[in-house]
């Protein structure tokens, strides 16, 4: 009888990252239906849980994994970066209509700015300076825009943001001066912004005041929603760039504390 090969590590990522959305949508849910779900065995599922617990994704509870409502679905880049491309890449669209070429820009860690490089060669605004805190911003860049010249951050790293983080980025930060912030948040509430990681939230504090002006890019998904750590207003930014599916009451809430706001209007999202 052949021998089962046991599956790769990017199939293992594949189904852990399923996992995760599934027990998100439930809020939480037996492990063992886990098990029948995803046809592996319990002892498989428990190591998947036992993995995502430990990166703070979700966590375990006699027989059921819980989901953390906010944490689960905005902290690791890794599982937010696949979602809403089509929404995200629009969003970066219209913030390229701010930067200019010869400018210096900031970008943070958020997966909603991560075509952001695709977005600036479409538009050809090639001759950049760009800083990030980023790997995945840094390696898109460098990619996407070969004219441009690109500055990591350095700092702690933080395998689940895929960035840099802690003082080391912030004391940089206070020395940096850049003609453009682009930035989004995990959740806007009355105006102002949340994170659910103390350290992220003060690095994106920090980035706004490194920058003559700055841009949010926000989708619809996060209004109306709160995290543990604030870190700042709406009203800091030149512009709030968001979706058509923003509700009337929020782009209200929004114009309300004197900031602009772009609603696009990417069409169906395939």
């Amino acid at each position: 009888m052949p021998v089962k090969s046991r599956p790769s590590q990017a199939v293992v990522e594949e189904r852990r990252q399923a996992i995760l959305s599934r027990v998100a949508e439930a809020g939480e849910i037996r492990i063992a239906e886990l098990a029948d779900h995803f046809n592996v065995s319990l002892m498989t599922m428990h190591r998947d849980l036992d993995r995502l617990a430990s990166r703070n994704l979700l966590r375990k509870e006699r027989g059921l994994a819980v989901a953390f409502p906010m944490l689960t679905m905005e902290t690791a880049t890794r599982f937010r970066e696949g979602v809403n491309l089509e929404l995200k890449a629009a969003l970066c669209a219209a913030a390229v209509r701010y930067i200019s070429s010869g400018e210096t820009i900031l970008v943070d860690d958020s997966s909603t700015v991560l075509p952001l490089a695709a977005e600036l060669r479409k538009a050809g605004t090639e001759h950049l300076s760009v800083v990030t805190n980023s790997l995945g911003v840094a390696g898109r860049m460098a990619e996407e825009l070969p004219r441009a010249d690109v500055t990591l951050l350095g700092g702690r790293f933080q395998s689940e943001f895929n960035s840099c983080t802690g003082p080391e980025v912030t004391r940089v930060l206070a020395r940096t001066h850049v003609d453009v912030v682009l930035m989004s948040a995990t959740a806007v509430l009355g105006g102002n912004l949340y994170h659910p990681v103390r350290e992220v939230a003060e690095i994106k504090e920090a980035m706004v005041g490194s920058g003559s002006e700055a841009l949010l890019l926000i989708d619809h998904t996060k209004f109306g929603k709160a995290a543990t750590h604030m870190h700042g207003s709406v009203a800091a930014f030149r512009a709030v760039i968001t979706d058509a599916e923003t509700s009337t009451e929020e782009i209200f809430a929004l114009r309300e504390t004197g900031v602009a706001v772009d609603v696009i209007d990417p069409g169906p999202i395939t």
